[in-house]
Parts: C-alpha cells; sequence; structure tokens
C-alpha cells in the first residue's frame, strides 16, 4: 500500500508501475518534507509570516490580499468537507473561465485533499463525458454561462453526482453553500506525494491523457524555472491569456506569482486587445502568452501603454524569431522562449534574459537535464537533429494509460519534438513528430477532427493535417472526399466546418478545407500523411510549431 493520506485511492492505485516511472533528479537538493500541502505553503504561508496584507488577486471590481484569499479558500474548503462530502483523494472538475471564484476553488480542493481537474471552457459535452469517465468524477463545478454542455455532459455520464453552478464571484448556487462556512480550516496531513492535480491533455488518437501531479510538484516548477530562469519578484503583477486547465497558464497566472507572494491579474477576457488593455490598466509587469498574442498585440501596440512590462514569456508555441524581433524593437523587451509539456507540468528549457539567444528555445532549466536522442535511444552529436528526452524533479505519469511506455524510456521523458543542441549546449527547434497540430498555442489532434468529419453524411473520406499560418503558426487543413450526392463549394465548406464546431470545441475545426478526388495511400491501402502535410505546408510561416506547455 502506498503511503498517501487519500482515503479515496483511485488515482493513487492508478499510477503508472514502478518500472515505467520516470527517473526523478535534483529532488532531494529541492528539500521538500514529507508531508506538505501546496496551497499552504502558496497562500497560507504569506499570512503565517506577516504578508496577508499584500495583495494577491487583482480583477475587475474586486482586490484580494492574501489573508482575504486564505479565508475565501477555507470557506470553501470547509464547503467541499462539510456540505459535499468531498475526501482527500476525490477528484473535483473546475469548469470556468479564468477568474477570482476558480482560483479559490481550485486551491480550496488541493488545501482540502482532493484532486483538481480544470478543464477548457470550450469544450463541449462529448469531450467532459471523455474527462469524466477517465477520471472517475463525481463531482464538479461550473460557470452558469457554461452550463449548456455541462448539463449535457452530466446527462451522458452517470458518473456526476453533484454539480454545483455558480456566476459573478461566488453568487448563484455555490454562494449558498458558503453561506455559514467558518473562514478557518486546518487542513488534512497530506504528503509531498499525494496527488493534487489532473492535467488532461490530448493525445494524437483524440484519446485524453490524464497526467498525474503532486502537491510538491507545484513547487518544483516555482523553484525550478520561476527562481532560476524567470527571476520575478514580489512587486511584480502578473498576467497572461492562458487558461488554467493549461498548466502554462497555472504556473503564470497562480503558482508563479503565489510563491513569492507577488500578485496576478485575472481580466474579464484575454484576447489580445483585452489583454494589451489590461496590461495598460492594471501596470502588470510580467506577461504569459502565446506567440499568436504577442503577434496580435503588435499590429496595435500604439493603442496602449505597455511601458509596465519588464519580463514576457512565451510559450504554448514555438516562437518564430521575425515575432521575436519585431517585440524587441516595439517595447525593448526579449520574448522568454520556453517549450515545456502537461507531462512536465510546466517549462523544462528556456533561457534567462541575460543568456538568450534569438531562435533558440534555450538551455535546460536549472534541475533537469535534456538531451537529443536517436530512434535507438543513443545521444545525438551536437548539431543533430533528433527526439527530445528530458529529466528532472518531474516527470510524466499517465493515469491509466499504456501510453507511458511511449513517454518515458530509460527513466527519460521523450516529449515527442524534435530538436538539435548546439556546441554550447543550446537547444533548437525543428519539428513535431507525431499527428499533434498546434494551433495558436491549442493542442489539436488531427484523428478527433477526422472522426468528427467523418460522421457527417457528405464526407466519405478524409485526412487532417497542421498547414502552415502566419499568424497561428499552425491551422488544421482537411482533406476531404465527398459522397457522390455533395458538391465540394463555399457552402457546404462553411456548413461542414460549423458541424465540426458544435461537434468538438471550436478551436478544433478545419479553417482550411480541400476537396479531393482520392487521398494518397500506399498499396496497403494506408494513408500517406506525410505528402498531405508536404502539400499543405508548400509555403512555410515565420517558423515551425511545437508542442508546449499546456
Amino acid at each position: 500500500m502506498r503511503d498517501t493520506c487519500h482515503l479515496d485511492t483511485f488515482v493513487v492505485d492508478n499510477l503508472p508501475p514502478p518500472d515505467r516511472m520516470p527517473d526523478l533528479i535534483n529532488l532531494k537538493e529541492l528539500g521538500y518534507p514529507k508531508h506538505l500541502n501546496a496551497t499552504v505553503e502558496l497562500v497560507d504561508r504569506h499570512v503565517l509570516d506577516g504578508r496577508g496584507d499584500r495583495i494577491a488577486i487583482r480583477a475587475p471590481g474586486l482586490v484580494w490580499t492574501y489573508a482575504q484569499l486564505s479565508h475565501v479558500i477555507d470557506r470553501m474548503a470547509n464547503m467541499l468537507v462539510d456540505m459535499l462530502g468531498m475526501r482527500p483523494g476525490n477528484r473535483v472538475l473546475l469548469r470556468s473561465a479564468n477568474n477570482p471564484t476558480k482560483v479559490a476553488l481550485y486551491l480550496a480542493i488541493i488545501k482540502a485533499g482532493g484532486i483538481v481537474v480544470a478543464t477548457m471552457p470550450l469544450l463541449r459535452a462529448k469531450e467532459l463525458v471523455q474527462i469524466i469517465e477517465k477520471g472517475e468524477i463525481g463531482l464538479a463545478f461550473c460557470e452558469m454561462s457554461l452550463m449548456d454542455d455541462m448539463t449535457a455532459a452530466a446527462r451522458l455520464t452517470g458518473r456526476l453526482d453533484r454539480v454545483v453552478s455558480w456566476f459573478g464571484t461566488s453568487d448563484g448556487e455555490l454562494g449558498g453553500l458558503l453561506a455559514d462556512m467558518p473562514d478557518s480550516f486546518m487542513a488534512p496531513e497530506t504528503r509531498a506525494e499525494d496527488p493534487c492535480l489532473l492535467g488532461f491533455t490530448s493525445g494524437t488518437t483524440g484519446v485524453a491523457k490524464a497526467t498525474i501531479h503532486y502537491h510538491r510538484d507545484l513547487l518544483v516548477i516555482c523553484d525550478c524555472y520561476a527562481r532560476h530562469v524567470l527571476r520575478a519578484d514580489e512587486n511584480d503583477i502578473f498576467i497572461g491569456s492562458p487558461p488554467l486547465a493549461f498548466t502554462f497558464g497555472l504556473g503564470g497566472l497562480v503558482l508563479f506569482p503565489f510563491r513569492i507572494g507577488a500578485s496576478s491579474v485575472l481580466p474579464a477576457r484575454s484576447a489580445p486587445d483585452d489583454l494589451a488593455r489590461a496590461i495598460e490598466e492594471f501596470r502588470a509587469s510580467v506577461c504569459f502568452t502565446a506567440p499568436t498574442a504577442y503577434r496580435a498585440i503588435l499590429a496595435k501596440i500604439g493603442d496602449y501603454d505597455l511601458s509596465s512590462l519588464r519580463k514576457c514569456v512565451s510559450a504554448g508555441e514555438v516562437l518564430p524569431l521575425p515575432t521575436y524581433q519585431a517585440w524587441l524593437n516595439a517595447t525593448g523587451i526579449q520574448l522568454m522562449d520556453g517549450i515545456g509539456a502537461t507531462e512536465m507540468l510546466h517549462i523544462f528549457i528556456s533561457a534567462p534574459v541575460e543568456a538568450i539567444r534569438p531562435g533558440s528555445t534555450g538551455l535546460p532549466v536549472p534541475g533537469y537535464e535534456a538531451m537529443v536522442i536517436d530512434d535507438a535511444g543513443n545521444r545525438c552529436p551536437a548539431g543533430t537533429a533528433g527526439r527530445l528526452a528530458v529529466r528532472g524533479p518531474i516527470g510524466c505519469r499517465y493515469l491509466a494509460d499504456d501510453r507511458q511506455l511511449n513517454y518515458v524510456a530509460n527513466g527519460w521523458n521523450i516529449t515527442g519534438d524534435t530538436y538539435r543542441m548546439d556546441e554550447d549546449g543550446y537547444f533548437w527547434y525543428q519539428a513535431r513528430n507525431d499527428d499533434m497540430i498546434v494551433s495558436a498555442g491549442y493542442n489539436i489532434a488531427a484523428p478527433e477532427v477526422e472522426a468528427s468529419l467523418l460522421a457527417h453524411p457528405a464526407v466519405a473520406e478524409c485526412a487532417v493535417v497542421g498547414a502552415a499560418d502566419e499568424s497561428r503558426g499552425m491551422v488544421v487543413k482537411a482533406y476531404i472526399v465527398l459522397n457522390d450526392a455533395f458538391t465540394g463549394d463555399d457552402s457546404l465548406r462553411k456548413t461542414l466546418q460549423d458541424y465540426v464546431k458544435m461537434d468538438l470545441a471550436p478551436y478544433k475545426y478545419p479553417r482550411a478545407i480541400e476537396w479531393m478526388d482520392t487521398l494518397p495511400k500506399t498499396e496497403s491501402g494506408k494513408l500517406q500523411r506525410f505528402v498531405l502535410r508536404q502539400r499543405a505546408n508548400s509555403a512555410p510561416p515565420e517558423g515551425p510549431p511545437s508542442k508546449r506547455t499546456g
């Protein structure tokens, strides 16, 4: 029996077996005790050390200090345990845009010993069902404006026992449950190795994978990447666009600022124009977003005062050199590129500002090691492209998933990216080596989009690939063979695009569709996807896309 405080041991029981676990290095040097609660360290520690009056969260019409946030979290934790019967180890789904209530719920679940499952607001019912079934989730919290798909998902699966809705700042059903809750809560004796987060990521098959992260993991990324590479301080004001369901967003907007007692801005909307406007309004100094957003802001940069910025982090997709240079010319700030993965929780290759080499992703974050290997697992010489392998104080742990064997080999995490390393140890991105399409920071599994299109009566055959795009890095492109009764025209193109938008998260729809008489195949009938990739990418973009954090 594994040492755990969990009464519900479903996640602990479905960890990969020991021989499939990644090697962990440099963990002892971080000095974490056996017993650890991430929320206590991220929020309550500031109150206990006399910093409770520092501002933790800023949002339109709302400011919470660390002391106020701690009280909100404790009321929520009491509600979870006393009103909703949550027990350590239970999984709890969160569905909303980034807002103060979501942050407080996230941290309350963790403080009470639960396991957070945050989901993208754009996911449709069938995608939510996949997550609910995979994680065996019985309790969910959903912001009222997103309840339609949540309600549909609850009907499709009999697993959910309760869905609690809210609107505004803890209004609605959630507000009623919190009404008489005390604002003091004693956390259970969670262990550093107790799971507290399931991060879901799409596989190339479109079947969701759940990555398991421990209480200590939430601190590791703060004490490695944020401390040694980002180097923010307690006076910084963090802002960004990634949803908290992307671990890129979780780190940049919650964990990193809270670890050092800084503050986080959560604007009502985070499209590029809204993000730039909020930077000006709140005088934000550290920004986390994807290259797509930086490019969009550049187009209207004269409309906003961005002079408060001092650190800008780019991840979610590859950072094209022209975007880096244009941002530097316009703001005087070097974009800090980085690659990470949901499996590794956050960024593991990057570079502090003084060590940036434009066009390179950077160096292994202190505490991590990385190398480029060939198909046999041998280290490649400098300058030779191969598969990226990484290890550190965090590694991939899939929940009950045979794909663990694909990601972890000989103790190393094999990310699915093709890189080359130069003689100075800098890593240079080359390509993705699977069927994942990364568009504007979103990971999109080609087979999932294909399955959606094939369900439409017009489609006889289809294949989906990523096509180069200057503004989004990649877009989803579908090559479609139609059934005889249908004609390929603009009207049908829009019909199919709308069909996918209704079936899947809207960002997954094919922005480009090309009609084909036949699809290229081998003599054995296997689709030659590489032929379509070459066809789709005859005009290369600024730079190739990559699977990044979140």
